[in-house]
């Protein structure tokens, strides 16, 4: 259980403008609403209040010039497609039976076709997945046991959001049984780029239906984050 417990320690919204209506050639034109800014990504981000009273935010997080890992397994996190402005939010909640832990990072671009470009990078990551690994056990700072993770990408819409999701199920070795299922979403609209990694880790379970709110849960992490910028 202390090997499960390092390692679970190691994995760890648009202003509205009123529009003067008027016969006057000199109206003013209409306000850009096409454009998200980093303001409104960063109060869109989930604070640990926002999620439940034993989230909060975690004292190791993420370099800022990488994202999160797409496929698992021992594969190295995304990078951050071209030269957005990066706002992030991780977040976690540890207890005696396991971790959940919501990673959200919003890509900031200069104009759609930046944002389009970088979710089409993110979506190619994500179909070179492999459908299954299996990985042997670890040992040293990153001790885990051996696993079998199973993978896969399907479209997500979501309103005015477009992009994908990826989902994982990681199936612990018998002898230290666990469990972890993860979705990362990458959704874009306008000029932003979101992207979304929710987790849990189940210790003592050893098969994959022990996390039954797991669809759940992700949806509507995602949902209240896109609700929040209008």
């Amino acid at each position: 259980m202390l090997v499960l417990g390092r390692m679970l320690r190691g994995v760890l919204a648009v202003v509205a403008v009123a529009g003067f209506a008027g016969c006057s050639s000199d109206d003013s034109p209409e306000p850009d609403r096409t454009t998200i800014t980093v303001d409104t990504m960063r109060n869109a981000l989930l604070k640990p209040a926002d999620v439940g009273p034993t989230w909060k935010t975690p004292t190791e997080s993420a370099a800022p010039a990488q994202l999160v890992s797409i496929c698992g397994a021992d594969t190295a996190p995304a990078t951050i497609p071209g030269k957005p402005s990066v706002v992030s939010a991780p977040l976690s909640d540890e207890g005696t039976e396991g971790v959940q832990s919501l990673t959200q990072h919003a890509l900031v671009y200069e104009d759609a076709v930046s944002a389009a470009t970088a979710l089409a990078t993110l979506r190619t990551v994500a179909d070179a997945c492999p459908p299954s690994v299996q990985r042997p056990a670890k040992s040293g700072e990153r001790e885990e046991p051996a696993y079998t993770e199973t993978a896969a990408t399907q479209p997500l819409e979501e309103g005015a959001w477009t992009g994908f999701v990826t989902l994982r199920t990681k199936l612990y070795d018998k002898a230290h049984p666990a469990t972890a299922d993860v979705a990362v979403t990458a959704l874009a609209r306008g000029n932003v780029v979101l992207v979304d990694q929710y987790a849990i880790y189940r210790l003592g379970r050893s098969d994959a239906s022990a996390n039954p709110q797991f669809s759940a849960d992700w949806k509507k992490l995602v949902g209240t984050t896109l609700s929040r910028i209008g």
